[in-house]
């Protein structure tokens, strides 16, 4: 039986790509093994599937000054060393990491032991994770054409990111059900990001006495973001997190107003739902979710709102001028070249197992 380690954590979107895989992988035979921190939001999203889970210590790579920087480089030196050790107790045929800190030791032991790794960079321009596990990988997955610049080009191949296949079968009626909310006004998803957006959240609720008078909104807010004052009003539903459920309500989801993660606006791709993005700014980023939303807005998949310029007047303008041509970025969409990630990663996996 073929065996495979995949790799990622530190954020939901370091794992939920992964995840992806599992069904096609299954279907291929392969037995999967997965590494990842002791206690990060990887193990708990992968106790979800029966998976065998091996935790490792880890620490990170700060540009910055911090006092764990003088301590997070010997986290990284035992992991490497239980990577190591579990790595020839399980004997991988491949590797494939999508990122994140902890990757790191794995990737390099790895490579130590001569097995092929393969890993994913989400962003437009490769995180320090990803640039110290470039040199050990035998091919580089990227999301955006402008990406393939930044990397080796015997290594770099254009996948785009693999997504969950539930997202594409969620069931309209129930969605509709959950929201309470009718089938015949349009529907606009909000979306902060896994901890929600303070900004996004409150220009949204300010906005909402214009925006209700043409659209239905469900609002996934963040952890402790629900506005008890705005729970009985009528087209309007908030969410803290959904998980199994969201597949139904971007069922019903005609707009999205997002973030610009990469993993959630491939998201976005694959379900060919137009989207006006508010990438964090500068001031509390390293700058990949402006590049990644100019990507996709000079793709033509995405209209793009500075968070700068954010306020309700503005917002609900572009939200009818999204609106309006939506057609126009659901054919961009339909025309992209990102969209079979699963096969093409798996292809790739394939080739590497083959020698």
């Amino acid at each position: 039986m073929k065996r495979i380690l995949l790799t990622g954590g530190g954020t939901a979107g370091h794992v939920t790509p992964n995840i992806a895989l599992f069904p096609e992988l299954k279907r291929l035979g392969y037995e999967i093994h997965y590494m990842g921190s002791y206690e990060g939001i990887e193990k708990r999203l992968i106790e979800d599937y029966d998976i065998p889970y091996y935790g490792i210590a880890t620490g990170k790579f700060r540009r910055y000054f911090s006092v764990r920087n003088f301590t997070d480089p010997f986290r990284v030196i035992k992991g490497y060393s239980e990577a190591k050790k579990i790595i020839k107790q399980i004997k991988p045929d491949v590797v494939f990491s999508k990122g994140g800190f902890v990757s790191v030791p794995v990737i390099r032991a790895a490579s130590s032991l001569k097995i092929p790794c393969i890993i994913h960079e989400s962003d437009m321009t490769p995180g320090l994770a990803n640039k110290l596990c470039i040199p050990h990988a035998k091919k580089v997955c990227c999301n955006f054409p402008e990406t393939l610049q930044n990397l080796p080009e015997d290594k770099a191949v254009l996948t785009g990111s693999p997504i969950r296949e539930e997202l594409l079968k969620g069931n309209k009626i129930a969605g509709l059900d959950m929201c309470g909310f009718t089938a015949n006004k349009p529907v606009i998803m909000v979306i902060g990001g896994s901890t929600g957006s303070r900004a996004i959240n409150q220009t949204v609720r300010e906005a909402l006495p214009k925006l209700l008078d043409d659209f239905q909104i469900v609002h996934l807010c963040g952890k402790d973001n629900v506005d008890n004052l705005l729970l009985d009003k009528k087209g309007y539903k908030q969410f803290e997190y959904v998980k199994a459920e969201l597949k139904d309500l971007f069922a019903i989801t005609d707009l999205v107003i997002s973030r610009a993660g990469a993993n959630a606006i491939c998201e976005l791709l694959a379900l060919k739902k137009p989207n006006l993005l508010i990438p964090l700014p500068l001031s509390c980023s390293r700058g990949d979710q402006i590049l990644n939303a100019k990507s996709f807005e000079a793709q033509g998949f995405s209209m793009v709102l500075d968070e700068d310029d954010l306020e309700p007047n503005l917002l609900v303008e572009k939200i009818q001028e999204l609106f309006c041509s939506r057609q126009s970025f659901i054919e961009a969409m339909d025309k992209s070249n990102q969209l079979s990630s699963i096969k093409t990663i798996i292809d790739l996996i394939e080739k590497e197992i083959a020698g």
